[in-house]
């Protein structure tokens, strides 16, 4: 009898729990169906997976739309995006656990770890972290490569020469925030001297299995091409004509349908700034843990500092933690990173106070941080 009472109270709980979370939301599905309905209906994307979440369960779950036209097959669970920079954050986090493990510290020259580092011996690890070394950004969109290519592809030798043709620093240390990949490529050369591992492996070993994550959720290549939603252009639009000046459409592009100009299969030159290929519960799962008291990623003391913001010398606020931006929705702080390129986007977001996060995936291009989630998150955070 009193087994039967502590279940029963344990049960209460556990719905008084998600009550409350789904109150404190003033969750509107309707509202969060009609903008996203609105994207594939206006043919603004072919499809959309949109995830709320708290630090246990997923709370509401959208997803519509063709992962594939040509084939008619549609969004699922199972289907991945290219997750461009949010690969960024396992980057950053990858860096904190071996800041950790004292393999390296966030504060020494990052030439120490990198002899004979192009941009000299006054930058630090975390500001490569915070962006605010002032390393150059050169434009990002011919930086890839077909998935044919891909074993061949020696991302060393290209990055050496982008560095060479752009060894300039546009700033002095921590002076001002100005966002770099090449930032995060030297950040992904550090992380494989320290650990004696490619960065592919670091990440998989210390991040994507630690959180029981499979490969063909959340990875660095395709599993199953058929698991992976084609990247595409809108046909008629000012992007898809700017594209002709930074890759080659005939060999980076397929005949259009439906309107879309589909993309061939490619990899991101760059794994350490914009690698990762993923599923929205892959991330889900990767962002609970980052919500969670008890990380199994990170100590306490790390993650506080993966979350604070980095001030410049003069002390302005950049909005720019280690990685992650800071922003505020409806009162709320939140912690967000976005990635797009040709035919992806995605967006991911941490509300810590709350323990609420939301992710969104489309597989149209996206070359700026949309800031897509105030729209819909509006809903949910009020």
């Amino acid at each position: 009898m009193n087994q039967l009472k502590v279940l029963k109270l344990f049960l209460f709980s556990i719905i008084i729990l998600f009550y409350n979370n789904v109150q404190s939301m003033n969750l509107n599905v309707n509202e969060i169906e009609n903008v996203l309905n609105s994207e594939i209906e206006s043919n603004r994307t072919p499809s959309v997976q949109y995830v709320v979440f708290n630090r246990e369960a997923t709370i509401h779950k959208y997803q519509r739309g063709f992962a594939d036209f040509m084939n008619k097959r549609e969004v699922n669970d199972s289907t991945s995006f290219n997750l461009f920079s949010l690969t960024k954050t396992f980057t950053a986090l990858a860096v904190l656990q071996l800041n950790d493990q004292k393999l390296l510290s966030i504060n020494e020259p990052a030439a120490k770890y990198l002899p004979g580092l192009i941009y000299g011996d006054k930058i630090t690890v975390k500001q490569l972290l915070t962006h605010s070394a002032g390393i150059p950004n050169p434009i990002p969109l011919s930086w890839i490569h077909l998935a044919e290519d891909h074993n061949s592809f020696n991302r060393n030798s290209f990055f050496a020469v982008i560095m060479r043709k752009n060894s300039e620093v546009k700033a002095g240390p921590n002076e001002e925030f100005a966002y770099s990949n090449l930032g995060y490529v030297l950040l992904g050369q550090m992380i494989e001297k320290v650990s004696g591992m490619t960065y592919e492996e670091y990440v998989t070993k210390n991040i994507i299995q630690s959180l029981g994550i499979s490969p063909a959720d959340l990875g660095f290549v395709v599993t199953d091409p058929q698991d992976h939603a084609v990247g595409y252009q809108k046909k008629w639009s000012i992007m898809n004509l700017l594209l002709g000046f930074f890759i080659d459409k005939s060999k980076f592009m397929g005949e259009s349908t439906s309107g879309w100009k589909p993309f061939e299969p490619y990899y991101v030159n760059g794994p350490s700034y914009g690698g990762l290929i993923g599923t929205p519960l892959a991330l889900v799962r990767y962002a609970q843990d980052l919500l969670s008291v008890n990380s199994v990623l990170l100590t306490t003391d790390a993650k506080k500092l993966l979350f604070t913001e980095n001030r410049t010398l003069k002390g302005e606020p950049t909005e720019m933690c280690l990685s992650w931006f800071k922003g505020d929705l409806n009162g709320h702080r939140y912690f967000s990173h976005a990635g797009g390129g040709g035919g992806y986007y995605c967006e991911l977001r941490l509300y810590p106070e709350l323990g609420l996060g939301s992710v969104i995936m489309f597989n149209r291009t996206g070359i700026s941080d949309e800031r897509f989630l105030d729209k819909i998150d509006k809903y949910v955070i009020k």
